[in-house]
């Protein structure tokens, strides 16, 4: 088990690498300043909203089936015709409840063409990855390590087009950047279709209420998880947006200026989280010890994400100066605190995927409402007294609650001891870090040499304590 996620991580992650910063800095970026911080702020706030309302089309029916298929592989062949119409039915609901929330919060006209357009979008996202759970609860952990990069592929084809292929009479607008996405989506989900009807040996579809109500019921606990997860991670954005009026679609933009590295983490991050939860399911089924996973997949995420929370901490200003040419000193007095908040998200990816995989749903539930009134009562303190930067403090206390409370209770059940050896190291790395980002931001040389140095450092550290173990990673993937 450590073999494949070893191998199939260092696909999934140069694959991301090749692609994501592409899409990121290349095209979402480009959109943002050509369309200026309060058209994007209006996309991100919309965007948002179609996000948080995306559980209706899934109901943790994409959870709970990574998981029932990794563990039984033949539910495939007998539920998958069920489930299409299921997530059609479901899809039906978003797309009434997704219009009843625009006219009710009074997006009309422009705003509700494009939400609703963001939720066409959102419903072929959630097919998308209901499809990809087939594929990786089937251990086809190489295909889908393919298939992860492909909408983000075609999207910056399409963008790219757009952006400097000349075929628009004027500059590209939030429209068209949806349409880009839809055309994109749409492609991905067909493909991923047809993988899963061919696996699956799909002849027509099936319409079962029993099963229905038997999944719905089971998946219950995962659509609340997700939806309490989406609420304290998302829905800052649209309080700032609804807090802070006439200013707030820009307050929002701002925000999203910092927030785009913080997503961008996430995004690599959640690789993990995909790749770990069939893993595990399938791991703790036949009764396996999990702690030397857990362990290997917790270091090789925290040790490089602190090395770039605390460069970025420094050089914060020299970042968003990068990266925009508005508004940067107030988007870099919250970019590193995003950045340090992003350490807590990581230890949701492994110890929240470890509890989702031995079923402890009950318990996530618990610490991600606690975190979601933490992010609330927080949020409305302070966002109209600090503006963006309240909800990126906001942001840095739930995750960090939510980060700690889940290894803790992962702690608990799997009965993992304190390494005081290696939290000794862990120490030491995180002084001798910020001991280098110190010394590196006041050398005289260009700012990108000092943090490309720092991140070398870092690593090279990490490598010297041992808490990166290369050559054990390779004779694992060489010998199994």
């Amino acid at each position: 088990m450590k073999k494949s996620f070893v191998a199939n991580l260092v696909l999934v992650i140069l694959l991301n690498l090749l692609i994501k910063p592409l899409w990121i800095f290349g095209i979402d970026r480009n959109v943002q300043v050509l369309v200026g911080p309060g058209e994007f702020g209006l996309y991100t706030t919309l965007f948002n909203i179609s996000l948080m309302l995306n559980i209706l089309l899934d109901m943790g029916i994409t959870n709970y089936n990574n998981r029932n298929i990794s563990q039984n592989h033949q539910l495939l062949q007998k539920h998958f015709s069920n489930l299409v119409v299921l997530k059609l039915i479901l899809a039906l609901i978003y797309c009434m409840v997704i219009l009843g929330v625009a006219l009710a919060l009074g997006h009309t006209g422009r705003r509700l063409n494009i939400l609703l357009l963001l939720g066409v979008n959102q419903l072929l996202i959630s097919f998308a990855l209901y499809l990809r759970s087939n594929i990786a609860g089937m251990q086809m952990h190489t295909v889908n390590s393919m298939i992860s990069v492909l909408d983000r592929i075609l999207m910056i084809i399409f963008c790219a087009i757009l952006l400097w292929g000349n075929v628009l009479k004027a500059p590209i607008s939030i429209e068209w950047f949806v349409y880009a996405q839809t055309a994109a989506y749409l492609l991905t989900a067909a493909i991923c279709f047809l993988i899963v009807a061919w696996k699956s040996k799909f002849q027509k579809l099936s319409y079962d209420r029993n099963f229905f109500i038997v999944v719905l019921r089971q998946s219950a606990p995962f659509a609340l998880l997700v939806l309490l997860m989406t609420a304290y991670t998302r829905i800052d954005m649209i309080l700032l947006e609804k807090m802070l009026r006439p200013n707030g679609e820009i307050q929002a933009g701002i925000y999203q200026n910092g927030y785009r590295i913080f997503d961008a983490a996430y995004q690599f991050a959640l690789l993990f989280a995909v790749l770990l939860l069939p893993i595990f399911s399938k791991m703790i089924k036949e009764r396996h010890n999990v702690s030397e996973l857990t362990l290997l997949s917790s270091l090789l995420l925290f040790i490089p994400m602190i090395a770039l929370a605390i460069g970025s901490h420094f050089y914060r200003t020299e970042i968003m100066g990068m990266l925009y040419e508005e508004n940067i000193h107030e988007s870099a007095g919250f970019f590193g605190i995003l950045m340090v908040s992003f350490l807590g998200m990581c230890g949701t990816i492994i110890y929240g995927t470890l509890l989702t995989a031995h079923g402890n749903l009950r318990e996530l539930n618990l610490s991600s409402a606690i975190a979601v009134g933490i992010n609330l009562i927080l949020n409305l303190i302070l966002i109209p007294r600090y503006h963006a930067l309240g909800a990126a403090i906001a942001c840095l206390a739930t995750q960090g609650f939510a980060g700690l409370s889940q290894y803790l209770i992962s702690a608990r059940l799997f009965k993992f001891g304190l390494n005081y050896k290696l939290m000794g190291k862990i120490i030491i790395y995180i002084g001798g870090v910020t001991l280098m980002g110190y010394g590196a931001h006041h050398l005289e040389i260009a700012w990108w040499i000092g943090f490309l140095g720092l991140m070398a450092g870092a690593m090279l550290l990490a490598f010297v304590l041992n808490l990166i173990n290369v050559r054990g990673m390779v004779r694992m993937v060489v010998r199994g």
